[in-house]
C-alpha cells in the first residue's frame, strides 16, 4: 500500500510522520482531500485546523496559523509559522483559540507600538517645521 510522508515544519521545530494515508485541508477554494499518488500539488492553506489520517494514530489534527503546503512524489510538506498536532479534536481546537487570542493581543499591541512610534515622528516633524519657520523670520 502506497502512504504519503508528511513533513510538518515551523520556525522551532519540526514533525515527520511516514504513515499517511490522507489528508484533508483548506485553502481559499475551500476543502480538499489529498491521497496518495496524487499529481503534485501546492496551496496556502488557510488559519485553522487540518487533518490526516496516520495507519498508526488514526485521525491527526493539525492547527496552523496558515501554511505553505506542497506535495509531491507522495511527500507532503507543510510549512508555517507554528503548528500543533492532537489526536483529540475539542483540545486542539481549544488551542487553536488560545492562539489565535494572543496573536491578536500581540498584534493589537504592535499597532499601538507603531502608533505611538507615528506620533513621535510627526512631533518631531511639527518641531523641526516650528524651528525652521522661527529661524526664517530671524
Amino acid at each position: 500500500m502506497t502512504l504519503i510522508t508528511l513533513v510538518l515544519r515551523d520556525v522551532t521545530h519540526g514533525q515527520q510522520y511516514e504513515d499517511v494515508s490522507s489528508f484533508v485541508g483548506e485553502d481559499k477554494t475551500g476543502s480538499f482531500g489529498l491521497l496518495p499518488n496524487h499529481d503534485r500539488f501546492m496551496t496556502a492553506l488557510e488559519m485553522g485546523l487540518c487533518r490526516f489520517k496516520s495507519t498508526g494514530h488514526g485521525w491527526l489534527y493539525v492547527a496552523t496559523s496558515g501554511a505553505l503546503l506542497y506535495f509531491y512524489r507522495n511527500q507532503l510538506t507543510l510549512t508555517t509559522r507554528h503548528f500543533m498536532v492532537d489526536s483529540n479534536y475539542d483540545r486542539i481546537s481549544a488551542a487553536l483559540a488560545d492562539q489565535l487570542l494572543a496573536e491578536e493581543i500581540r498584534l493589537r499591541d504592535q499597532k499601538q507600538r507603531l502608533r505611538q512610534m507615528e506620533e513621535q515622528v510627526f512631533k518631531r516633524l511639527w518641531e523641526l517645521r516650528r524651528s525652521e519657520t522661527a529661524y526664517s523670520h530671524d
